[in-house]
């Protein structure tokens, strides 16, 4: 298994109108698509205007594979198109992480 970590930087003041965006719209396509949603996380203290996305996959191939399915989707296509009107993104870092020996997931 690994795990996705997908962190994005906003444009104060633009967080709110986002996270209603993908929550009505993005996030169903999404679970259509990928590997099991492990949760959306907002930033309250430290560095401030981020969302944390994170999500599990079998291996690399897998998640080739739903990724590639979820970018077919025109419901995804347009929320993408959507989302990137907000001009609400500054900065998007994604990390692909093996669980430690010592980590509950398998």
């Amino acid at each position: 298994m690994i795990v996705e970590h997908r962190m994005y930087t906003f444009r104060p003041g633009t967080v709110d109108g986002w996270l209603k965006k993908y929550e009505a719209e993005g996030l169903v396509v999404q679970k259509r698509h990928l590997g099991t949603y492990l949760g959306l996380f907002v930033s309250e203290i430290g560095h401030l205007h981020r969302i944390v996305l994170m999500g599990a996959y079998e291996s690399l191939a897998d998640r080739e594979k739903r990724r590639a399915a979820l970018y077919a989707d025109p419901d995804w296509q347009a929320f993408i198109a959507g989302v990137w009107s907000l001009e609400a993104i500054q900065t998007q870092d994604v990390m692909i992480m093996n669980p430690a020996p010592s980590s509950p997931m398998p």
